[in-house]
């Protein structure tokens, strides 16, 4: 491979990593702590449903 020859490697993301960085004024913004309070709760909740069905 010559030295003026593009891998693709890490220039072919670099698209996507501009857009996954721009922010969106009317994106939802939640904080992570959030979701994994959430996703906690969910869980125990999930737990407590099946110890209850015996």
């Amino acid at each position: 491979m010559s030295k003026g020859q593009n891998s693709g490697g890490l220039m072919s993301s670099a698209g996507l990593v501009r857009y996954f960085d721009a922010e969106d004024r009317n994106a939802i913004r939640v904080d992570p702590k959030t979701i994994v309070a959430l996703g906690t709760l969910f869980g125990i909740g999930i737990l407590v449903l099946n110890a209850l069905a015996f």
